[in-house]
């Protein structure tokens, strides 16, 4: 396993508490126990789940900056979790080039999503990389 496996497991966890409402630590363990990942995936979600909720706000307002005359509640729940782990991996994780973040993304869109979906995806995450370079 790697951190593709653990930036999948990321995905599918978030996607799970955003459909039942559910940011718990409850939430996050029952879909560990439910699921093998080694010492280092699990780690990772951990990290991805716990900073992302801490900032969901943030995160959300990144997204919602970035979407061209759609709202977030339209947004496919899966596409949304996809761009929330990614957004986190860009602002928190600094052993993570972006360019990795953004491709992860891709990838992850095109096995888990829509068929277009991956460029919605590259599209939102381009216009937010591009807003941070302005602001620096």
């Amino acid at each position: 396993m790697g951190r593709k496996q653990a930036r999948e497991g990321s995905m599918q966890v978030l996607y799970q508490m955003t459909l039942n409402d559910d940011f718990s630590d409850e939430a996050l363990k029952s879909y560990l126990d439910n699921f093998v990942f080694g010492e280092q995936e699990t780690n990772y979600i951990i990290d991805a789940i716990e900073n992302t909720r801490e900032n969901l706000d943030s995160i959300d307002r990144s997204i919602e900056e970035n979407l061209k005359e759609w709202e977030i509640e339209r947004v496919a729940r899966v596409d949304l979790s996809i761009l929330r782990i990614a957004i986190y991996e860009i602002l928190y994780r600094e052993d993570i080039p972006i360019q990795v973040s953004i491709n992860e993304a891709i990838e992850i869109s095109k096995k888990y999503s829509s068929e277009d979906s991956f460029r919605f995806i590259n599209g939102v995450l381009g216009g937010f990389v591009r807003s941070l370079d302005k602001e620096e």
